[in-house]
């Protein structure tokens, strides 16, 4: 039944991706679309590109900073391969979670202290996911004007105010309490009619007991989270950079208000990789500035393409450094 409902939600997120991209191509002149790529200037795409790839960089510090910070010392090479091993599982797999699992399973098996191993992958994700609240909160505030759509803000208002819930309950002990007390009591009346009551309960104390890891290193969440605010930057450069590729002049202010909230309602769990819902959310933001929809699809079509290249390039090094390095090993 577990099975059958994983295939559904696959088939059902696939179904999503296409629906969006039908709707959105009937929306463009493809003839116009196809000269906007042509024109383009590779030159400006390629270096677009390299400034996309200091985000994979800035992701591997950010990472690498928490595993030194609990002790975990392996040499560069085990960490960079489980990394980009992870980029490419979570760019194929329909969770965004896929490539995190491969991280913490990979190097678990090396340093045998899996809790410490999760309990950085975890953090690793909860920053970057912080650093993009803070961002996006604060451009909801700078860029109300340009944003005030609330089927855009109420998405991000939500994936803000969860994960500030999530902060709250597993670093602050009276509110753990709390709440762990709560679900206690409710499983010991009722544990047969409901079992998720209990799970829950047992996931979040795991979860507590991960992240108890980084209460004494203030100092390395702190500047993990600034890494990802500047990720977010990053990001928005690089968009920028492929709009003036494309033959438009934006000002910039826009792509840095634009692109972390794109990417923050790209995290809603409804499509394959965001494919879809991001195209269809860049075209209509820009639209507000006056740019033409096969323009920001354009762009926004050559950054799935970028991410895709990761994936490819991380799959690769993944198995040369690990798959095949065993399999050679296990030969000799």
């Amino acid at each position: 039944m577990a099975v059958l409902k994983k295939i559904i939600n696959i088939l059902l997120r696939f179904g999503v991706s296409a629906g969006l991209l039908f709707f959105l191509f009937r929306k463009i002149d493809l003839k116009a679309f196809v000269q906007i790529i042509k024109r383009a200037d590779f030159t400006l795409i390629l270096l677009s590109f390299f400034v996309f790839c200091l985000i994979y960089a800035l992701c591997f510090l950010r990472w690498h900073k928490l595993l030194r910070a609990l002790g975990v010392d392996l040499p560069i090479r085990p960490i960079f391969s489980s990394f980009m091993g992870g980029v490419f599982f979570n760019a194929v797999l329909p969770s965004t979670i896929g490539g995190d699992v491969l991280r913490s399973v990979d190097l678990s098996a090396k340093t045998k202290r899996p809790d410490k191993i999760i309990a950085t992958v975890f953090v690793d994700r909860l920053s970057g996911y912080t650093g993009l609240s803070l961002v996006c909160f604060g451009l909801l505030i700078f860029g109300w004007k340009l944003v005030n759509t609330p089927s855009v803000i109420i998405p991000v208002i939500l994936i803000t105010g969860l994960l500030c819930l999530i902060l709250l309950v597993l670093f602050n002990d009276f509110l753990y309490r709390k709440i762990t007390g709560f679900l206690e009591k409710s499983s010991r009346k009722k544990q047969e009619q409901f079992p998720k009551v209990v799970s829950l309960r047992q996931h979040l104390v795991k979860l507590h007991q991960q992240v108890y890891y980084f209460r004494s290193k203030p100092k390395v969440v702190i500047e993990s989270i600034l890494l990802s605010i500047i990720i977010q930057i990053i990001s928005s450069v690089s968009f920028y950079i492929l709009f003036l590729s494309l033959g438009i002049k934006i000002n910039i202010v826009y792509c840095l208000i634009f692109q972390p909230i794109i990417g923050a309602i790209t995290l809603i769990p409804i499509s394959i990789g965001g494919l879809g819902l991001r195209d269809n959310m860049t075209r209509l933001f820009y639209s507000k500035v006056g740019i033409d929809s096969s323009f920001s699809i354009a762009a926004s079509l050559v950054t799935f393409t970028f991410i895709i290249i990761g994936a490819l390039v991380g799959g690769l090094v993944y198995y040369v450094l690990t798959v095949r390095h065993r399999r050679v090993q296990s030969a000799q």
